[in-house]
């Protein structure tokens, strides 16, 4: 079973407090454990968030500390589910074969915000998604998308056709379909380690959504974006607890969360604040001196759009042969981003 602590002289050093107050004076107290850097909007912002609307749900009785480093990206579900770890953030591209229908959300075309597409992506998963059981072994408490990815390099890429033959960092999902389409030589390194990547030029380029380039510094090291309306992608992320820690909670605590907290009502936050952060990387590239943002062509987007058709109708026949209705999880994320 996992075990709850109150912050003590032993945690002091390796944990970053998530609360001012309420570490001290909960009854419960969760350890997160994330791979972000500290400054990330996950750590500085989305944790933060979860810890309040927790504490807010449950009257102060449960929070939690934030601890960085204990694992890779890739290892955060596992983490869990040993009990390393109460809670986690996982990128489910980072483990390839081990998730089909979390591609779903990921496909290019869909329009409108993070949030929005964070919500229909938690509808689409009470809907369809869920069925597959992808997430057996952890508590799905949220389900969210980062911002549209685009290309971010050190040499400017203002057509398509240039990124055929360049070495791309990409994350893997729908993110690798679209690589491979576009003729790019895609190398696997966590979001981490995208800086050093660029820095050393091992990679040309990397693909990720707009925040990157300040969370991840990519302004420094990648100062060109090549961007097409929509993204090459989004990304999909889970927020996840371990069910031995849920467990452990008293039955009235259980239900305050899954009422207010877990679910549609985490996503959402999340997806609002990763479009916040998207904003913020978008401000510091335009504030940078020799970074640009260069759109693409209406002749690019056409060819775009082409790719993006045979991408949309690969996934939805392999979350389709996962058992899942891919085609009717695929027209309720569409309108109900729509409708948000």
């Amino acid at each position: 079973m996992a075990k709850f602590s109150k912050l003590t002289s032993l945690l002091a050093g390796a944990a970053l407090a998530l609360s001012g107050t309420a570490v001290f004076a909960a009854d419960h107290t969760l350890t997160i454990s994330s791979w972000a850097p500290p400054t990330h909007g996950i750590n500085a912002k989305m944790w933060p968030k979860f810890v309040e609307m927790v504490e807010e749900a449950t009257d102060g009785k449960v929070t939690a500390e934030l601890k960085l480093g204990i694992a890779p990206p890739p290892a955060q579900m596992d983490l869990v589910m040993d009990g390393a770890a109460d809670a986690s953030i996982i990128f489910h591209g980072y483990q390839p074969g081990r998730f089909v229908t979390t591609k779903m959300i990921e496909l290019p075309g869909y329009e409108g915000s993070a949030e929005a597409a964070s919500v229909a992506y938690w509808r689409a998963y009470e809907a369809f998604l869920s069925q597959a059981n992808e997430h057996r072994g952890v508590k799905l408490i949220a389900l969210h998308t980062h911002g549209p990815a685009q290309l971010h390099s050190s040499k400017a890429v203002t057509e398509l056709g240039q990124v055929s033959g360049m070495k791309v960092r990409i994350p893997g999902g729908v993110g690798g379909d679209v690589g491979a389409a576009l003729g790019a030589t895609g190398i696997a390194v966590p979001a981490p380690k995208v800086y050093e990547t660029l820095a050393s030029n091992a990679a040309d380029g990397v693909v990720m959504p707009m925040e990157s380039r300040k969370g991840f510094k990519l302004t420094e090291v990648a100062q060109n974006v090549y961007e097409v309306p929509g993204g090459l992608y989004r990304g999909s992320f889970a927020f996840i607890m371990s069910e031995d820690a849920f467990a452990d909670l008293p039955a009235d605590l259980q239900a305050a969360l899954d009422e207010k907290v877990f679910g549609e009502p985490l996503s959402r936050e999340i997806g609002k604040i990763w479009d916040e952060i998207d904003g913020i990387g978008r401000d510091a590239t335009l504030a940078t001196d020799g970074n640009a943002i260069n759109a693409a062509s209406a002749a690019d987007l056409e060819k775009f759009n082409a790719i993006a058709a045979d991408v949309r109708t690969k996934v939805i026949a392999e979350v389709t042969a996962a058992g899942i209705d891919g085609q009717a999880a695929y027209d309720l994320i569409t309108k109900e981003m729509a409708a948000n």
